[in-house]
């Protein structure tokens, strides 16, 4: 069952990569496109993207607003599918499966953090932990429980385990959606500007914890409009209309979102001379 998601410890000689579709990097795109069709046109959000990420990288993803960077993560997790191109993830060849396929190797391969949190206001925060456990049967049910508390000790928030996620603050909720993307032991962690409604004392703490987690072998890539903490991951990717670009990102400005004296949010700069805004 599931033979399309397991490893295959056996050479095979056609594929001429460390991986079975001949890749030899954990995540790689090849020459993917991706266009969407509107009233004005076809509009162009991945022009001809190559992109390789070893095991263990921290790749922050930067671009201005409208430049693809949700657009090519939702590549690698399978949310959106290419239009043409590649896109392979360890043995997987994620551009080829189908849409219950494409769920459930998500499910056990990639936790996603999502910029709005997404939890589910019905259920306690430990119930949103294990939620990915039951969807995919990983795990035993008496165990569940246990290793949902264990995810949320990393993230200090064992002592709201049994609460609603609207009784907790929104920096807390995103500790709790970093806990359940953690919930079937993943090799990879999606982050979709995981910090842009986060106050930066917050942000810190994020970004510390996926430190974290790069330093136990696993794969982070963080879209992100803080230079601050781009510039801090292992390596940074810049995204321009849709292509990846070479070049320095310290002539950038970006546009963060911070809290002003109501707790609402607003736009500040944080280098005059750069130009990267929010998406």
């Amino acid at each position: 069952m599931f033979s399309w998601i397991k490893r295959n410890n056996k050479t095979n000689g056609a594929s001429n990569g460390r991986y079975e579709n001949g890749n030899d990097y954990l995540i790689e795109l090849r020459d993917v496109v991706k266009t969407y069709q509107g009233a004005a046109g076809t509009f162009v959000a991945l022009d001809h993207v190559d992109l390789q990420v070893d095991p263990g990288e921290f790749v922050a993803v930067i671009g201005k607003s409208g430049s693809g960077k949700s657009t090519l993560v939702n590549m690698i997790t399978g949310i959106d599918r290419p239009t043409s191109g590649e896109v392979l993830v360890g043995d997987t060849a994620v551009h080829k499966l189908s849409e219950g396929q494409i769920a459930v190797w998500r499910g056990r391969h990639v936790g996603v953090v999502f910029q709005f949190f997404q939890l589910l206001p019905t259920l306690t925060v430990v119930e949103n932990v294990m939620l990915p456990m039951d969807f995919c049967n990983v795990y035993a049910m008496r165990e569940r429980e246990e290793r949902a508390m264990h995810l949320l000790s990393l993230v200090d928030m064992t002592d709201h385990a049994y609460k609603l996620p609207t009784a907790v603050s929104g920096g807390q909720q995103q500790r709790v959606a970093i806990a359940r993307a953690l919930a079937n032991d993943p090799d990879i962690l999606v982050a979709d500007e995981p910090t842009g409604n986060l106050d930066s004392q917050t942000s810190e703490s994020i970004f510390n914890l996926f430190e974290n987690l790069v330093a136990n072998d696993k794969t982070v890539l963080m879209v992100t409009h803080d230079l601050d903490l781009a510039k801090r991951a292992s390596r940074t990717v810049l995204l321009v209309d849709g292509r990846i670009v070479d070049g320095s990102i310290s002539g950038f400005k970006v546009q963060t979102s911070a809290p002003d004296e109501t707790g609402n949010t607003q736009s500040e700069s944080k280098n005059p001379e750069s130009e990267v805004s929010h998406a």
